[in-house]
């Protein structure tokens, strides 16, 4: 089974699945499109947040960052002159700085995830989705912003008018995301972001083309017309499309097989059904552990049920 993932909701999802399947049966690949750098080092987001999170180490309150935090090389650097409008803690500052020093040493991103998840207790794989750089742009009336520029200092103020992704011509999925991509029995979209999380992941060369090739099930990041976590809502607004999990599946349409909708959004099922979409309905809102194990056993019942109706 492949995960893909990107932000808050991906990584609980991703965790979940950790919960029921073992490293053998599960592949996390997650969004490089967010990293960036800060103070020297290489920040990447959404890889630290699938790694914290399936490691048990990240906050529960915030989804992000580590649990027990404190900030004092943030809060010196501040007084030394620094914005420090990107709020990084000092553990998190201790693994940027192990990452960087392995990048400096030559090891590739995919290395250096895979030997962070490992020092972090993590067993299951957890690929970036390229080792070349692909940063996401996002288009303003202002002109372009680097998506942290626009999702953090800006706080998603200005109205997105469009993304690219800069980069994108010279990156390619490695050589271990093929492979899980080729050996998957089903994948799994998690409830990221479609545009900004999972977009990324699906612009790398020959990406759809082995996910189309799969039973695919997609998670919808949108309930009751809201995102619980980041921008995705105002994204689509934003872009002229409808706010809700049907305007979820419909960007998805004629990649993905089946689409979990939340049971807030029951009525919308048949509207999926008519994109060619099995919809699955569930309590799909993770609150806490034991509701992100419950939702992915109910995923991967789910994708059992795409297999079977695949094999009739």
């Amino acid at each position: 089974m492949v995960a893909l993932a990107g932000g808050v909701g991906g990584a609980k999802l991703a965790h979940g699945l950790a919960q029921v399947l073992p490293p053998e049966q599960l592949t996390i690949i997650v969004n490089t499109g967010d990293d960036f750098e800060r103070l020297g080092l290489t920040i990447c987001p959404d890889i630290d947040t699938v790694l914290y999170n399936l490691a048990e180490v990240n906050n529960p309150t915030l989804g992000w960052g580590r649990a027990d935090e404190s900030f004092h090389v943030l809060e010196e650097t501040k007084r030394l002159g620094h914005d420090a409008w990107f709020l990084l803690g000092d553990k998190d500052i201790a693994l940027h700085l192990l990452r960087r020093k392995m990048l400096d040493a030559g090891l590739s991103l995919t290395e250096v995830t895979l030997d962070l998840a490992r020092r972090l207790g993590v067993a299951h794989p957890v690929l970036p989705m390229s080792d070349q750089p692909v940063r996401t742009v996002i288009l303003t009336p202002e002109g372009p912003l680097p998506f942290q520029e626009y999702f953090v200092r800006r706080r998603t103020e200005p109205t997105m008018l469009g993304m690219r992704l800069e980069g994108l011509a010279q990156a390619r999925p490695t050589e271990q995301v093929r492979a899980a991509l080729d050996e998957a029995d089903a994948i799994i979209f998690c409830p990221s972001n479609p545009f900004v999380s999972i977009g990324p992941i699906l612009a790398l060369p020959g990406v759809r083309e082995r996910i189309a090739a799969k039973p695919t099930l997609a998670v919808s990041p949108i309930i009751g017309g809201q995102a619980l976590k980041g921008p995705a809502a105002k994204m689509m607004k934003e872009q002229g499309l409808e706010v809700s999990a049907l305007g979820v599946a419909q960007h998805y349409a004629g990649l993905v097989d089946g689409f979990v909708l939340d049971e807030r959004d029951a009525g919308l099922a048949d509207a999926v059904r008519a994109l060619g979409m099995t919809p699955f309905v569930t309590d799909s809102i993770m609150r806490d552990k034991a509701d992100r194990r419950r939702l992915a056993v109910k995923a991967l019942g789910f994708v059992e049920r795409l297999m079977e109706e695949g094999d009739a």
